[in-house]
């Protein structure tokens, strides 16, 4: 069974003493953080509900009195209590005058890392994913104890807002016999990190939070120098760290690549696809669902690969239960093997469409080269959907043949094949390559709308998508087990998110 220590009681101390007797009375293990803001009441914040603190709004003698009892506020807003994990943040005004705290339960946890220590044991770079609060940092600590004290590796943990470590110059016990870097400004953990390989011989770096290019080509050059190398990530899940520009690189990159017709045809897909464009720099990508439930993708490479082509990306959920033991399920859908070939898009039945005022060269060319699921037609009787010029939308025989069909109408600014392309895949529901802004859009808004679901316990209607996007909102609300369902119709069809059946 885990075991945690938190010395939230330190905490608490530093509060007013109108706070101090009631948040010492609500102090328990799941109290996650207390929050005091100008003019409001504080609060006590827990994973499952809000309790207020005191019977007076805070007042700027309450927030002088914990600032003159915490460390030194660093460039990013955060300072802490010496020899502890917690971490106090703050909210300034447009003076720079503090006019909010956050003041957050860090704890070390012990056993925590059982659940993937064989994968920690073999030496492999590990990358965590999860939401904010899931326990990532949490995991990182126990990880740097756990190999420096019971595996005798030389272990140094590189920590920027002091999160992993705690505050001051001496370390948390929690880190065991891992040494601690500490970083000056967040924009300098790069650079810590090449520091930290160069001068001081370590087998395994800890770093939390990678953010930036500059901080992905340094975890690239730990990796290559063969230095086990374990860290965090901002983004919940694989999917989303492949979308994502600044740190796709992490996981190999991705680029395009135009193939052959006789490449396309082979794979079923478009000519133009995207591929990884490198190694990843972590062996190992472990998506943290909760405490007790990891999704492990042991196989990066493979899992990225998957995902470029449209799959699923596969891997093993690892659930932990209330005596400890680790169970283990695939989740793979299907065993790996060659893709068939791909429908093509548009859906299965065939659009035909009516050009009016559009060339229907220039039309037939974008729907050659996407590969589009639709023809051109001179019948507007037999058509499913007309696209015309903009300029030419009030012309009286276009308004004859739309009262007399009742088919939608697409209208384009002009005849480039640009404007076109654009159209057709938005008119046909096709979804572009993986670095689509809509695409990445799309799982930032379900990934947001999840944390809100699982703190507050509340429906949450998403955004007007395409059913191909919609699918993948489906996929990852259903990773959280959570349940999804679709309202409205098209174009403005949308998914709503619904909280677990013990909180509707």
């Amino acid at each position: 069974m885990d075991a945690a220590t938190d010395d939230v009681g330190l905490l608490v101390a530093i509060l007013p003493d109108h706070l101090h007797k009631d948040a010492a009375r609500l102090a328990a293990a799941d109290l996650m953080e207390i929050i005091m803001d100008l003019g409001r009441r504080a609060e006590a914040r827990f994973p499952d509900r809000i309790q207020p603190l005191g019977h007076y709004p805070v007042e700027r003698s309450d927030l002088d009195h914990v600032l003159e009892r915490i460390g030194e506020f660093t460039e990013d807003n955060r300072a802490g209590i010496e020899r502890t994990l917690h971490r106090i943040s703050a909210i300034r005004n447009r003076q720079g005058d503090v006019v909010g705290l956050t003041l957050r339960v860090g704890r070390a946890v012990f056993g925590t890392v059982d659940i993937v220590r064989d994968l920690l044991e073999g030496g492999r770079n590990i990358l965590l994913l999860g939401r904010p609060g899931v326990g990532k940092t949490t995991l990182l600590r126990e990880a740097a104890r756990v190999l420096a004290d019971e595996f005798g590796k030389r272990v140094i943990v590189v920590d920027t807002s002091n999160e992993i470590a705690g505050d001051g110059d001496i370390p948390h016990p929690g880190i065991g016999a891992a040494r601690r870097m500490q970083v000056p400004r967040p924009d300098r953990q790069h650079a810590v990190m090449i520091e930290a390989v160069e001068n001081h011989t370590p087998e395994v770096i800890v770093i939390d939070e990678i953010g930036t290019t500059a901080e992905t080509l340094a975890a690239r050059t730990i990796a290559e120098r063969g230095v086990q190398l374990i860290g965090t990530v901002h983004g919940n899940t694989l999917e989303n760290l492949v979308m994502n520009p600044t740190l796709s690189d992490l996981t190999g990159g991705v680029h395009t690549v135009t193939l052959s017709d006789e490449e396309a045809k082979r794979r079923g897909s478009y000519k133009t696809v995207s591929e990884r464009r490198a190694p990843p720099t972590f062996d190992v990508v472990i998506e943290i669902v909760s405490r007790d439930e990891f999704l492990v993708h042991s196989d990066a490479a493979q899992a990225v690969d998957r995902l470029l082509e449209g799959r699923e990306p596969g891997g093993g959920r690892r659930t932990r239960d209330a005596d400890g033991r680790i169970q283990e399920s695939a989740m793979e859908a299907q065993p790996v093997e060659p893709v068939a070939p791909a429908p093509r898009p548009g859906g299965d039945e065939q659009a035909r469409i009516y050009p009016y005022a559009i060339s229907r060269d220039v039309l037939e060319r974008v729907i050659r080269s996407e590969r589009l699921n639709a023809r051109t037609t001179s019948r507007p009787e037999v058509a499913t959907m007309i696209v015309g010029l903009r300029a030419r939308a009030d012309d009286g025989r276009l308004r004859r043949i739309l009262d007399a069909t009742g088919l939608p109408l697409h209208l384009v600014k002009n005849n480039s094949s640009a404007q076109l392309r654009k159209m057709l895949k938005n008119a046909l529901n096709v979804v572009d390559n993986v670095d689509d802004d809509e695409v990445r859009d799309a799982i930032a808004e379900v990934e947001h709308a999840i944390e809100r679901v699982l703190a507050e316990g509340i429906q949450i209607p998403l955004a007007p998508r395409r059913p191909p996007v919609r699918k993948m909102q489906h996929r990852l609300v259903s990773r959280y087990h959570l349940q999804a369902h679709s309202e409205g119709k098209e174009p403005l069809r949308h998914l709503i998110v619904e909280p677990p059946a013990q909180l509707s």
